[in-house]
């Protein structure tokens, strides 16, 4: 029988897994984003047609956020994991495939439901492993493996489509999650909840609705929802929207890399600001900042300011949400955290799928790169006010 990790290192171990995990994830989600270029004219995919197949992934997100959320109170962490993972990396492989926008919808679908179970797996796994004063250090940490996995797919992109095609980029997306199955299965620990020992654990509406908590619950989904509708709709279209402004497509794919980096910057240092000051005056100012990189990228006609207001945005923007993952799970009792957490991401997704679905509409009705991203300021600053009133009233439940 092979030999477990020491005891002390477990968690080092389990956290270097669970960035990897998310590295793969947001490579993958990345993928689409820089392949579309290529992609679109290749399939013969109308700007509508794209958004959909975005708006596909991003349903399938919800779905899997929702059952992986639920899962996750009730079972060991490390079989739920192990199994989006693979879903994951199986229909990502399966793009490859695709011969227009009804088989690669589904695949996207499919691939979304692995991605999203992942999701509040790997928030679950983080509450579990961390110091209560490290707690959104960890979850940021952790998740900063995602922006990192979006520039390795922006670098990827820059060096390799042009020469291997677009499907190069999936094959690679779908073949390193199975790759680390192994890894995970001899390497992590499993674990469950204190409820799963047999605990009580609250029905789903107490859970989320009761002792206070419906309107920090709503304004959570509300948050969440206008957030990644402006994250997803960057991911999917921000090297297209650059490249409509006469930079091409490696200005594109420079701007996504920035965006990534910046958001990797800003998971670390917003996260320790959180678990420092608390979560209110960071996650607060994070919203208008992020609405003046925005209205920046708007009229930027060159690349360096395009790539530096990129990255701005991706500190900010990335560094915000992240740091909820790591807070608002906080806000319910411990034997449902994993069920708050992924009603809270599904609800976010509902945006994210809002996000590539405006944008095709958008350009498809004849809007430019300037005018779509100005329509996301107002969007950004709503987000922002409801999580301002949503961190001044709520309150930590005990563990």
């Amino acid at each position: 029988m092979g030999a477990s990790p020491p005891h002390a290192s477990r968690g080092a171990v389990t956290l270097s897994l669970c960035f990897l995990i998310a590295l793969l994830e947001g490579f993958d989600i990345q993928a689409i984003g820089v392949a579309a270029p290529l992609l679109i004219p290749d399939l013969g995919l109308s700007p509508a047609q794209a958004g959909v197949v975005f708006g596909a992934g991003m349903a399938g997100l919800v779905c899997g956020a929702l059952a992986g959320g639920w899962m996750a109170d009730r079972t060991g962490r490390k079989p739920l994991l192990m199994m989006a993972v693979g879903v994951f990396g199986l229909f990502t492989l399966a793009t490859l495939v695709a011969g227009g926008p009804l088989s690669l919808g589904l695949y996207r679908f499919l691939a979304g439901v692995g991605l999203g179970a992942a999701m509040p797996t790997l928030v679950a796994i983080a509450l579990e492993i961390a110091p209560p004063d490290r707690r959104t250090r960890t979850t940021t940490m952790m998740f900063s493996g995602m922006p990192a996995g979006g520039a390795l797919a922006a670098l990827f992109a820059a060096g390799f489509l042009e020469r291997f095609g677009w499907h190069s980029i999936f094959l690679v997306g779908g073949v390193l999650p199975l790759l680390l199955l192994p890894a995970m299965a001899w390497l992590m620990p499993d674990s469950r909840t204190a409820a799963a020992g047999g605990a009580r654990r609250p029905g789903s509406a107490q859970a989320l609705f009761g002792e206070g908590r419906l309107l920090v619950t709503l304004l959570a989904w509300f948050t969440f929802g206008l957030t990644l509708l402006v994250l997803y709709l960057l991911l999917n279209w921000l090297p297209s929207l650059v490249a409509a402004k006469g930079l091409g497509g490696t200005g594109g794919a420079g701007a996504a890399f920035a965006f990534n980096v910046g958001s990797v910057l800003g998971c670390w240092i917003i996260g320790a600001l959180v678990d420092r000051l608390g979560p209110r005056l960071p996650i607060i100012a994070a919203y208008p900042a992020l609405a003046l990189s925005l209205f920046g990228l708007a009229w930027a006609d060159s690349l360096p300011p395009v790539v530096v207001l990129a990255g701005l945005g991706g500190f900010f923007l990335l560094g915000a949400q992240y740091s909820l993952y790591g807070v608002i799970p906080l806000y319910y009792p411990a034997p449902a955290r994993g069920l708050a957490t992924g009603a809270s991401i599904a609800a976010g997704r509902l945006g994210s799928i809002g996000g590539p679905l405006m944008a095709g509409l958008l350009l498809g009705q004849g809007w430019g790169p300037t005018a779509v991203a100005m329509a996301m300021v107002p969007v950004v600053l709503s987000a922002g006010v409801a999580a301002a009133v949503m961190t001044l009233r709520g309150r930590y439940a005990s563990d």
